[in-house]
Order: C-alpha cells, then sequence, then structure tokens
C-alpha cells in the first residue's frame, strides 16, 4: 500500500473522531451549563417522599437490656422450675388438682425459658438459625403463654370450690385428679390451637426473626386483640371472681392459717397484675395505632419500641416468679425441698432438723395442716 493510499483512507477516519468528539462535547456544555439552570430557577418537593425513621438507640438499648435480662430470668427461671418439678417427681405429691396444675405450670414455665437464649440470640445479633427455628421460637412462646395463663385460672378455680364451695367439691373428691390431667390436655392443645398464627405467619425479615411481617394489617390487629382477651382479660375475670371469694370465705373462717392465706393470694395477684398489665396495655396501644395507621412521629415510634420492650421483659418474669409464689411460699412444699436437697447432700441433717423443729413450734402445723387447702 502506498502512502497515498494510506492517506485517503485515514483521513476520512480522523474526521469521523472529530466529528464525534465535537457532538460530546457540545453535550457536555450543555449539560453543565443545565445544572445552574436547574438549581436555581426550580425547587424540588421533598414532602412526599417518606423519611426512614432511625432505630439505632433502640438497638443498642435492646442489645445489653435484652441480654441482661434475658440471661438471668433464664438462669432463675430454669432453676425454680426444675426444683418444682424434681420435688414433685421426687415425692409423688401429686394428690389434689391444684399439685397437678403445678406441674404443668411448671412444664410450660420450662419449655418457655429453653426458648429465651434464642430470644437473646434474636436480640443482640442477625438471625442466623433459619426459618424453622424462627418459627419454633415464636410458637414455643406462645403456646408456653397460653398455657400458664389458662392453668393460672384452672388453679384459681380448683381452690374456689375447694375453699367457698368446699361442700360440694367434697362429694366429687374421688374424680378431682381424673378432671385435672383431662384438663390439663384440653389447656394444652387449646394453647397450641391459639399459637398456630405463630407458626404461619412468623418469618425471617432480613437479619430478624419477626412475627406477622408478611400478614396484613388487619390479621394483626385480629391476633393481637384475641390474645389480649383470651390471656388477660379473661384469667384476669376469672382469677378476682374466684379469689375474692376465696377471700370472703376466709374472713369468716376462724383458722389460724387465715391471714397467712390471705396473704398468699395478694401475692398471687400481684405478682400476676405486675407482670401482665403494663405489657398488655403496650400492646393495646401499639393495636390502636395499626388501627389508625400508626404514627408519623419517629420519636413516638422509639419511645413506644423502648417500651415494649421492657414491659415485655416485665412480662417475661412470670417464669421464674410462678414458682415461688404457687410452690416455695407454701410450708409443706418448702419441706419437701429440704428433704430433697437434704438426701442430695446439699443441706445437712443437722441444719434440716433445726429448721423443720423451729417451723413447727412457731405454727404448730400438722401433716394436715400443711397441705395445699388454702394455697392459691
Amino acid at each position: 500500500m502506498t502512502p497515498a493510499n494510506a492517506l485517503q483512507i485515514l483521513l476520512p477516519a480522523l474526521l469521523l473522531w472529530l466529528m464525534i468528539f465535537k457532538s460530546c462535547s457540545s453535550q457536555l456544555n450543555e449539560t453543565t451549563t443545565m445544572v445552574p439552570f436547574l438549581d436555581y430557577d426550580y425547587s424540588v418537593d421533598y414532602s412526599n417522599i417518606p423519611v426512614v425513621c432511625a432505630k439505632e438507640n433502640n438497638r443498642q438499648f435492646r442489645r445489653w437490656f435484652m441480654l441482661t435480662f434475658l440471661t438471668l430470668i433464664c438462669l432463675l427461671g430454669l432453676g425454680g422450675n426444675l426444683l418444682v418439678i424434681l420435688t414433685f417427681f421426687y415425692f409423688k405429691r401429686l394428690k389434689t388438682m391444684t399439685d397437678v396444675y403445678l406441674l404443668n405450670l411448671s412444664f410450660a414455665d420450662l419449655l418457655f425459658v429453653l426458648s429465651l437464649p434464642f430470644w437473646a440470640a434474636n436480640s443482640v445479633t442477625t438471625w442466623e438459625l433459619g426459618l424453622v427455628v424462627c418459627k419454633g421460637m415464636y410458637t414455643t412462646y406462645k403456646v408456653s403463654f397460653y398455657s400458664s395463663m389458662f392453668l393460672l385460672c384452672s388453679i384459681s378455680v380448683d381452690r374456689y370450690f375447694a375453699i367457698s364451695k368446699a361442700t360440694s367439691a367434697y362429694r366429687y373428691r374421688s374424680q378431682t385428679m381424673l378432671l385435672s390431667k383431662v384438663s390439663s390436655v384440653v389447656i394444652w392443645v387449646m394453647a397450641l390451637i391459639f399459637s398456630l398464627p405463630e407458626m404461619m405467619y412468623t418469618t425471617v425479615n432480613g437479619t430478624t426473626c419477626t412475627p406477622f411481617s408478611s400478614s396484613t394489617d388487619q390479621l394483626r390487629v385480629i391476633i393481637q386483640v384475641s390474645q389480649i382477651v383470651l390471656a388477660f382479660v379473661l384469667p384476669l375475670l376469672v382469677m378476682t371472681f374466684c379469689y375474692s371469694n376465696i377471700i370472703k370465705t376466709l374472713c369468716r373462717a376462724h383458722n389460724f392459717e387465715r391471714n397467712k392465706a390471705i396473704k398468699v393470694i395478694l401475692a398471687v395477684v400481684t405478682v400476676f397484675l405486675v407482670s401482665q398489665v403494663p405489657f398488655n396495655m403496650v400492646l393495646f396501644w401499639s393495636t390502636l395505632l395499626t388501627v389508625s395507621g400508626e404514627t408519623d412521629s419517629c420519636s413516638y415510634e422509639n419511645n413506644l419500641l423502648y417500651a415494649t420492650d421492657i414491659t415485655q421483659c416485665l412480662a417475661f418474669l412470670r417464669c421464674c416468679l410462678n414458682p415461688i409464689v404457687y410452690a416455695f411460699i407454701g410450708v409443706k412444699f418448702r419441706q419437701d425441698l429440704l428433704k430433697l436437697l437434704k438426701d442430695w447432700g446439699c443441706v445437712s441433717q443437722e441444719s434440716f432438723f433445726k429448721y423443720t423443729s423451729k417451723r413447727r413450734r412457731s405454727s404448730g402445723f400438722t401433716e394436715t395442716e400443711t397441705t395445699t387447702t388454702f394455697s392459691p
């Protein structure tokens, strides 16, 4: 190829590149000159653009608060409920309906305690355990929650008939054990049925295990209202009716255990109200906000999250307080626990006899008088 031919080929290509460069340069100049024009002559309306509410402070609070309290509740609940279960089986104390209900209550609380490490993991770090474990955690919580509330109702009803309706209850004493076992099975089945929404709608939302994240607001409201009615309002009404009538009956009695029994009942009601009322009030208020379309205030939303975390931990305390107010507070049960610890070598024989003899001298209890007749 001669230089003349090469020049004839390169000149058109060079002219084409020059035209493309000139076109790009003119477009770049138009863009750069248009930017000030847009900035100064037009204002952009950002009012309709949603703003994400920052919840980093709430996450940091949840990390240390939930981890601390869930660890404490787990340790106390595990130890208390295991002692109750071991004492029942070791001494074969299933002699009354209340004994059967107390044993089932300890199993329900123990079931919930075993799920607390997963709650702590979900609150502190990202959820890495999969969907099955996520559903299992919330389902276990709701099964133990509903069964505990129903068992507390059953204990109050049993004590009502045993004390306020003693004559009628005495006629059916031979059928009480069968009735308590059948009713316990019914309670667990009902708790499982009421926990089906957690089984169905709980999912992993990003890096967090959350309930109802994929469900509608209407379904969320129905489930939350059902929980408030079935697991708080109904037990509260039943316990109020039963224990108020028991107190009236005890006030008419002339028994030296009367004042102590009334104090036990007041302790039971106080623990229930302190642990359950705050959480259900927050749950009710959040349900109202869901119905009304939530709130536009970011600080208000964060404060509601703080209230939910604190009151939920307070409600979780029931699993370690139930053994104290329903089992350990009874004289007969405490004596059985001391016998168990003595047999295991945790308490010396001298300390055991010193404590039990002191209790007998101070109260004058006999084997009949230390039964659960006046226990809640």
